[in-house]
C-alpha cells in the first residue's frame, strides 16, 4: 500500500510540474544566414523572450525554405519564412518539390521583404535581361531568396543563361567587391546590412527591375508579392528611389509547439516595449503592429496566434 501510494504522490507532483515545463523547454527558432534580416529578426526574438522566462535559441539557416521544411518536421519550432514560400508549400508547389507541407503555421506579420538587385554602376548592366552571361548572387541553397530569384530569372528567360551562385548576403557581397560576381540578389527589408557596407566601398546601382517583371507577366502568376519602392538614398550613392516587388516575411512555427508558449510569446514580442526593442535591432520592424499582425498571411494560423489575434480585435 505504501508503495501505492509512493507512486499516486509522483504522478500528482508531474501534474504539477508539466505545465511548467512549457516554458522551460528550449525552443529552436531558425533565422537566416549570417548578415541577413531574417538572422536579426531569430536572434532578437531570442533575446526578448528569454528575458520572459520562454528560452528560445537562435539558429543561422539557409532562409525561408529550409525554415518551412525543419518547422514542418519539427526540428525548428520557430522559424522566418515568406508568405509565398508557405503558401507553395502547403499546396505542393515548391520549385522541384511537389511535397506538401502541412505542418506549419503562421504566427505573424514581420515586415515587407523587397527584392533588390545590386551591380556597379558603370557595368552597362540596366536591366534583368542584361544580366545574360554574367556571374550572380541569388541567396542560399533553400533560401527564399533564391527561389525568388529562380522563379525571376525563368519568367525573364535568362536562368540557363547566367552564371548562379548560391551565396548569403555577406559572402555575396564580398564576392562582389573581390570581382568575383557581376551581381547579387537580396531578398529581405531594407537597408540590408551586407549591401550597406558595399556601397560605402563601391559606386552600385539598384535595378528598377518592376516594369520589366509586370510585362512579363510575372506578377500574375505570382499575385502574393506586391510592389515596392526603396526610398532614395537607403543606400550610399542611390539617388533615385527604385521600384521593385516584395513578400511578406512572417514569423512561422510548428503545429505542435503548445498554444501557450505561442501566446506569451506573441503578447510579449507585439507589446509596446517588444516592438520597440525589435525596431532596436533592425529598422524593418517599424512595420510591425497590432493592427498589422495578420498582414500577407493567406494560410492557417497556429490556435495560439489566433487566440493572441482575436483578443487584440485583428480576427474575427
Amino acid at each position: 500500500m505504501k508503495k501505492i501510494k509512493n507512486i499516486v504522490v509522483v504522478f500528482a507532483l508531474a501534474a504539477l510540474i508539466i505545465p511548467m515545463d512549457l516554458f522551460s523547454q528550449v525552443y529552436k527558432f531558425s533565422g537566416g544566414p549570417s548578415g541577413g534580416t531574417f538572422q536579426y529578426y531569430a536572434s532578437a526574438i531570442s533575446t526578448i523572450a528569454n528575458k520572459s522566462n520562454i528560452k528560445v535559441l537562435a539558429a543561422s539557416s539557409g532562409g525561408s525554405i529550409e525554415n518551412i521544411r525543419t518547422c514542418n518536421t519539427g526540428k525548428s519550432s520557430f522559424g522566418v519564412a515568406y508568405s509565398g514560400n508557405v503558401y507553395d508549400a502547403l499546396n505542393g508547389k515548391l520549385n522541384q518539390d511537389n511535397n506538401k507541407y502541412k505542418d506549419v503555421r503562421a504566427l505573424g506579420f514581420f515586415f515587407g521583404a523587397p527584392g533588390q538587385l545590386i551591380v556597379k554602376k558603370g557595368s552597362g548592366i540596366k536591366s534583368l535581361k542584361d544580366l545574360a552571361g554574367k556571374r550572380v548572387g541569388i541567396g542560399n541553397a533553400g533560401s527564399g531568396a533564391a527561389a525568388n530569384a529562380e522563379l525571376m530569372f525563368k519568367k525573364i528567360g535568362i536562368w540557363d543563361k547566367i552564371k548562379v551562385e548560391h551565396l548569403g548576403y555577406r559572402a555575396a557581397a564580398d564576392a562582389f567587391k573581390n570581382n568575383q560576381l557581376d551581381a547579387f540578389w537580396v531578398f529581405a527589408g531594407f537597408p540590408n546590412a551586407a549591401v550597406l557596407e558595399v556601397a560605402l566601398q563601391q559606386e552600385i546601382q539598384i535595378l528598377d527591375i518592376w516594369d520589366e517583371l509586370e510585362k512579363a507577366g510575372f506578377f500574375k502568376e505570382n499575385p502574393y508579392f506586391s510592389k515596392v519602392v526603396i526610398p532614395a538614398k537607403t543606400y550610399n550613392g542611390q539617388d533615385k528611389p527604385v521600384n521593385s516587388f516584395q513578400d511578406a516575411a512572417l514569423w512561422i512555427a510548428n503545429k505542435d509547439v503548445p498554444n501557450d508558449v505561442v501566446y506569451k510569446l506573441l503578447k510579449t514580442i507585439y507589446s509596446k516595449e517588444g516592438l520597440a526593442a525589435m525596431v532596436e535591432v533592425h529598422k524593418s520592424a517599424k512595420e510591425m503592429s497590432i493592427a498589422g499582425g495578420l498582414d500577407g498571411i493567406v494560410t492557417p494560423l497556429h490556435p495560439g496566434a489566433a487566440k493572441f489575434w482575436k483578443e487584440k480585435g485583428v480576427l474575427k
